[in-house]
């Protein structure tokens, strides 16, 4: 039979199979092998199940014989959280949600659900037992090689507060709503539980004093950031943050300010170990070396050999405490002439009559002007690492100078000036050393050791901005990171060479 005798063939129906998801679907899991024998998840278990977590076990209450449900076991927690930063996620909430289906998690907890309270609560809750715990991954990587403090590189990093610049006020603005939150917690605990269930009500008094604490705070805080000011103009309009009391407004890598903290990293050269972390309120870094090299030894029993950092933590004060602690001190150091040509400029000094245009005669230790008139030595002043000499031209001289507007414009009274800088022999014996090829060789390894963790931190681990407030919860955060950093780079060097073998 053809076409035109039927009129149309029947179309042909194709049979697939269907895809429903409104249903519900029960099968049996095999935990084990939700995850691969050399998935990084393996390792994170095994290596935290070798550590001594008897300081977190120690605050366990739950026990046999006693009512209550048990408690999660730390050993568990901090797998946990180890492999959440190592993916790049730093909260609780989604920890929790990922737990749901992701086979890394669900391995781990053996497909039960934590509560995201729980996960929460436990990262903030063992500040010292986590400090032990690094010190004691730190212990392990030394012994397998990895570390030596040979030569360790340092640096800064900025990270976001858990606080935005809108909330920078000065204190007229705080004391106002620190009396409206005094206020308002009274009211909310004279209203007592009437109105509101009474998880509700101690929810609600938490809040507020929450809240009231934290103005307290920045008034604190307020004090110290006006005791760094200079000028009572600046000591005027000085701010700080009223959510994040503790966090300063500090420059960007990337450009512009933010709120907050610098987080200083040390770093061994044998394998890229971070051996030292600290987060802290200061805006610069040259404060924080001596403090570096103070953590490195509290955490590894001794000191490095040798301390290589950039321009930022490069002070006189910095070259005199490494030598006397016996270390190799490797920086960029400038020679000033910057900072000091800034300074001219902003008197009004001529470039033809900067400090390098007067001629030293050492032999009558005197300057010359380029009038050709004489300065004489006046007196010294005894820095840190070195010492100043002033040498100051005759006013009478000075007064009927006709380059007296170029020269010294400032000036009214008195003659003009110039200081020799004598360095203390070990900082001149340090820029010697800073001219050799090899300080400069080693120098240009800096780099990539000493960025790359802050790097890795940022970009793998994702903490761009820390999730809690205040300095003590970010100093917590940017450890969990660090030791997360330091177990990835112990799973890359040690146990998959171990599993291939």
């Amino acid at each position: 039979m053809n076409k035109g005798e039927a009129g149309q063939t029947a179309e042909r129906v194709l049979r697939l199979e269907a895809i429903n998801r409104n249903q519900m679907v029960m099968r049996v899991v095999d935990v084990e092998r939700l995850v691969a024998e050399d998935h990084p998840v393996r390792a994170i278990w095994a290596r935290v199940g070798r550590l001594d977590l008897s300081s977190f076990y120690a605050k366990i209450e739950s026990v046999d014989g006693v009512a209550g449900r048990p408690a999660w076991d730390p050993r568990l927690l901090m797998s946990l959280w180890i492999y959440a930063y190592s993916q790049g996620v730093s909260s609780a909430r989604e920890m929790g949600r990922l737990s749901e289906y992701d086979p890394a998690y669900q391995w781990l907890t053996g497909m039960k659900e934590v509560n995201y309270h729980t996960l929460s609560d436990f990262r903030v809750a063992h500040k010292g037992a986590l400090e032990e715990l690094f010190i004691q991954v730190l212990a392990v990587m030394s012994s397998e090689g990895l570390i030596t403090l040979e030569r360790v590189m340092h640096d800064g990093t900025k990270i976001r507060a858990c606080a935005s610049a809108d909330t920078f006020r000065r204190e007229d603005k705080i004391q106002k709503h620190l009396a409206l939150a005094r206020e308002h917690l009274k009211q909310i605990e004279e209203a007592g539980e009437e109105e509101v269930s009474a998880r509700l009500a101690k929810a609600r008094e938490r809040a507020a004093r929450e809240k009231l604490e934290s103005l307290e705070l920045a008034l604190k805080e307020l004090e110290k950031v006006r005791a760094d000011k200079s000028g009572q103009e600046e000591v005027e309009k000085a701010r700080v943050s009223m959510t994040d009391p503790e966090a300063r407004i500090m420059k960007q890598s990337e450009g512009g300010f933010a709120p907050s903290y610098n987080v200083e990293i040390s770093t061994d050269a044998t394998a890229g170990v971070i051996v030292g972390v600290e987060a802290t309120q200061a805006g610069s870094d040259y404060q924080q070396l001596v403090p570096a090299v103070d953590k490195i030894e509290e955490n590894m029993g001794r000191p490095p050999d040798e301390m290589v950092t950039d321009g930022g933590f490069v002070s006189r004060e910095n070259i005199l405490a490494m030598h006397e602690r016996g270390i190799n001190f490797i920086g960029s150091m400038g020679d000033g002439k910057n900072q000091s040509a800034g300074q001219m400029n902003r008197r009004g000094v001529a470039e033809e009559f900067h400090p390098e245009a007067f001629s030293y005669d050492a032999a009558s230790d005197t300057f010359t002007c380029p009038a050709g008139k004489l300065l004489h030595y006046e007196d010294k002043e005894e820095r840190p690492g070195r010492t100043n000499h002033r040498y100051r031209a005759q006013a009478s001289n000075c007064r009927v100078c006709p380059f007296r507007d170029k020269c010294c414009p400032t000036n009214a009274t008195k003659g003009r000036t110039i200081v020799r800088g004598v360095d203390h022999p070990v900082v001149a014996a340090f820029i010697n050393k800073m001219q050799t090829e090899e300080a400069k060789k080693i120098y240009r390894k800096r780099g990539a050791v000493a960025e790359f963790p802050n790097a890795w931190v940022k970009s793998k681990i994702g903490l761009r901005q820390f999730r809690m407030r205040g300095l003590i919860k970010a100093g917590i955060e940017a450890l969990w990171a660090c030791l997360t950093y330091n177990v990835q780079q112990w799973i890359r060097l040690s146990w998959r060479p171990m599993l291939a073998n």
